[in-house]
């Protein structure tokens, strides 16, 4: 990478992106805090009324498809256009693509209208994004015989953005680079939002640089960072809800220092 990952830290602590979200109301006040605790600024408008002029005051954009509906994908369709057209990056998080039709076929219509430069997603929603036939159950991952780093590369090649694959072990590509973060907690699966979450940080790092390879990294390895950070400071009677608040603490803790110190990543391997 041309750009350090552990550097990130530092970059949105100083300038403090703003980061345009349309994202579901299930986790919409989980992904602001998790933007704020890394040290970037959320809005969460969605009303296709003004996410155009919104947009144009970003430093990034992410569209989650968590509790979407015509009025939510008209506004995506706007802020998205808008954002290409003034080169702001855009995030794709396809939450349970694969488990409607209407849900699939939408997203799919809005590959078409808008660029995405980071996708995330858990396997199948990776893999149905492809045109694959596995059915997502909700919002959890079903199974493939494929690991998440080849996933990655492959829907990076054919979806011409970063991408992002989170599970077990996290992997993010490029296409032609790919890197495995191994960090995280089962804790993460049990408290709703945390992919979400996953994906503003993924926008805010985004924010800040034009190395979106980087700033998916820092965004996913931040996520699974944090988890095991909350999950080490739970006591023997506290459970999700406490390690929900621990999480967002441990986010806005993390540093360069801490980045470094607990940061399991593979190196980067050519595809």
């Amino acid at each position: 990478m041309n750009v350090s990952v552990s550097d990130l830290f530092f970059q949105v602590r100083e300038s403090k992106p703003l980061i345009h979200q349309i994202t579901n109301f299930v986790t919409v006040n989980d992904c602001a805090n998790a933007t704020l605790a890394i040290g970037g600024s959320p809005v969460m408008t969605s009303s296709p009324r003004e996410v155009e002029d919104m947009v144009k005051l970003a430093d990034a954009l992410v569209l989650n498809f968590g509790t979407i509906d015509d009025k939510a994908l008209e506004a995506m369709e706007i802020a998205g256009k808008t954002a290409n057209s003034l080169n702001i990056p855009v995030v794709l998080d396809p939450v349970g693509v694969g488990a409607t039709s209407y849900r699939t076929e939408q997203v799919a219509e809005l590959l078409k209208k808008v660029t995405f430069q980071i996708i995330r997603g858990n396997a199948s929603e990776i893999h149905r994004l492809m045109g694959g036939d596995i059915v997502t159950r909700g919002v959890d991952s079903g199974e493939l015989a494929i690991s998440n780093a080849e996933l990655a590369a492959r829907a990076a090649n054919k979806l011409n953005s970063v991408v992002v694959v989170s599970g077990a072990k996290d992997a993010v590509s490029d296409g032609k680079n790919t890197s495995i973060i191994d960090n995280g907690n089962p804790l993460l699966t049990s408290v709703t939002g945390t992919g979400c979450m996953a994906t503003a940080l993924i926008g805010t790092f985004s924010g800040v640089t034009d190395n979106f390879y980087a700033a998916a990294v820092a965004g996913i390895s931040t996520m699974s960072i944090s988890g095991e950070l909350a999950a080490a400071k739970l006591q023997k009677d506290e459970g999700t809800g406490t390690f929900r608040v621990r999480l967002i603490d441990a986010i806005s803790r993390i540093d360069k220092e801490i980045w470094i110190n607990e940061v399991k990543l593979y190196e980067e391997v050519s595809n």
